[in-house]
């Protein structure tokens, strides 16, 4: 009589990934998270395996940053190492690429930085693009463009397609809020900006309408699935996404959500296996056919 199925099948694991990181490193703000080194990818990559969770998406901590972030499109740069381990221990394992420049730029943001601290959106799409062509030939099975800059997915998709990489599929952050509940994850990434913040390129928590919009756009240029970020706050605007569009719809139970309940189940205020549960499956059934949650190996070793 179950009207909602939640499987394995259904959920992505974010991966922090420092060059320079020897074994694994606990993330103070995310009770159960490590930001791991190259060293321990092989190993991670079989675990997951083991669990059954089918997909990871990475994120990096490189060694040194720019103003253009030159470290995400680097061909040694520290994701693309990353895809390379994690395809060598466990080739089956789905592997994404998320594409935005935040993590290597010296201030912070997700693009190029004018003179005024304002972001040029494009002189930042050639960045994003060379960026997706350095993590597909690495080996990334999707590409994931999180920067929100108007126009990346076509820019992105003509830069596969002309780098031999036509069947590379796009998950773009279609509907990606200026969110209070990133703030775990600006730290386990180290990419909070140095100065203002980006809700000019984010948007805005109140407008439905528009990120209905975003998602159709996104679609136009090319976006093969499409995602809604945060997850919880927005289960209004994922459940109309998935009545409004034919692919894959992904929600991100992003690190301020899963902090949240972490801390609260520290607490003995909640049980966390049923609440973690309850919260995935309230994301599957406002919509969601992948999940992208920190919860993913918790959730997977409590089904047995």
């Amino acid at each position: 009589m179950r009207e909602t199925e939640l499987a394995p099948s259904h959920i992505v694991y974010p991966l922090f990934v420092q060059a320079g990181l020897s074994g694994r490193q606990p993330i103070d703000a995310m009770p159960g998270q490590d930001r791991l080194g190259l060293d321990a990818l092989a190993a991670e990559a079989v675990s997951l395996e083991s669990l059954g969770i089918p997909a990871v998406l990475l994120f990096g901590l490189p060694p040194a940053k720019d103003d253009r972030g030159s470290g995400a499109w680097a061909r040694d740069g520290i994701v693309q190492q990353a895809v390379r381990r994690i395809k060598d221990a466990r080739p089956d394992l789905l592997v994404i690429g998320d594409v935005c420049l935040c993590e290597y730029t010296s201030h912070g943001h997700c693009g190029v930085v004018r003179a005024d601290g304002s972001v040029d959106n494009d002189a930042t799409l050639p960045l994003l693009a060379e960026t997706a062509v350095s993590l597909a030939g690495a080996g990334c099975d999707i590409i994931a463009p999180s920067d929100m800059m108007d126009g990346r997915v076509a820019a992105i998709r003509s830069a596969l397609d002309a780098s031999g990489f036509g069947e590379t599929p796009i998950l773009s952050y279609a509907a990606k809020f200026a969110s209070a509940f990133y703030g775990p994850f600006r730290e386990a990434a180290e990419s909070a900006p140095a100065f203002g913040d980006r809700r000019t390129y984010q948007m805005d928590p109140a407008n439905r309408r528009m990120a209905l919009d975003e998602v159709v756009a996104d679609i136009s240029e090319g976006a093969d699935m499409v995602m809604v970020k945060p997850a919880l706050p927005y289960l209004d605007v994922l459940r109309e996404v998935r009545n409004a569009v034919g692919v894959p719809v992904a929600a991100y139970n992003v690190s301020g959500e899963y902090a949240m309940l972490m801390a609260a189940a520290g607490n003995g205020w909640l049980d966390e296996r049923r609440a973690i549960d309850e919260v995935l499956t309230s994301i599957r059934r406002a919509g969601a056919d992948i999940i992208i949650t920190y919860h993913a190996k918790q959730w997977a070793q409590a089904q047995g």
